[in-house]
């Protein structure tokens, strides 16, 4: 009996690390950036005053990222290997039913309707097992948006700095321009002066910080509770003598 259902072998497997099983964290991936302090002579350019600027290649490049990411292997030890060794538990645990819903789709063994049941407790093992290694990993990844707030903070500061003393007054994204010669480009300059602001950064987060998403959230929301319900502003308060 030939099946018109199909599931990706690659869905079926949970080959999930316990890096790649974090919240996101937005983390850029490492990328080559000029040398820190690297000549980019503005001589090549020909409308003065622009430059060209790749953030998350600066912000992997940098000292704090990079010694963040050491640290955070030590600081979180203990974490990330019970979370490699539950995985290898949850991938033996589905590796069987993977191996027996190939066999029967391959012999044709069993009706359509008993693949799909198959396929879906496969993957509602798979789900489970993903946001288990989530929670177990929360901490990790609590410690990876941490960093990247600091970093890109500090980023800013950087790009106004680098801006200044080259002297230029429009950046842009590299990934905005069609095509551009590398006189423009001052991310070598934004990683020199990112490395000297903040060469290191914490990688535990205080007990009491949440990540900027929540706060800025819960400010909304406490200044939505403050408006009137007509929408008028809040009335001044008033002030004694």
């Amino acid at each position: 009996m030939i099946t018109s259902f199909r599931l990706p072998v690659a869905a079926l497997v949970l080959a999930l690390s316990p890096a790649a099983a974090m919240a996101q964290t937005a983390a850029p991936a490492a990328a080559p950036v000029p040398a820190a302090g690297a000549a980019q002579p503005p001589a090549k350019q020909i409308a003065p005053g622009i430059g060209i600027v790749n953030r998350d290649e600066i912000i992997a490049a940098s000292n704090a990222y990079r010694n963040a990411n050491s640290e955070r292997q030590i600081v979180y030890k203990n974490q990330i290997a019970m979370a490699e060794a539950r995985r290898k538990q949850i991938n033996a645990e589905i590796a069987p039913l993977v191996s027996k819903f190939q066999e029967d789709q391959r012999n044709g063994s069993v009706g359509e309707s008993e693949l799909q049941q198959q396929a879906q407790t496969i993957q509602a093992q798979q789900r489970a097992g993903v946001q288990e290694l989530q929670g177990m990993l929360g901490p990790v990844a609590r410690s990876e948006t941490y960093v990247m707030e600091q970093i890109t903070d500090a980023f800013s500061k950087a790009l106004v700095a680098a801006m200044d003393k080259r002297g230029i007054t429009l950046v842009l994204p590299a990934s905005a321009p069609l095509a551009f010669n590398s006189g423009y480009v001052i991310s070598g300059n934004v990683l020199a002066e990112l490395n000297a602001i903040l060469p290191r950064v914490a990688v535990t987060p205080p007990d009491s910080w949440r990540p900027r998403a929540e706060r800025e959230a819960a400010a909304a929301q406490q200044a939505q509770l403050a408006k009137p319900a007509d929408g008028s502003a809040p009335p001044a308060s008033r002030r004694s003598n």
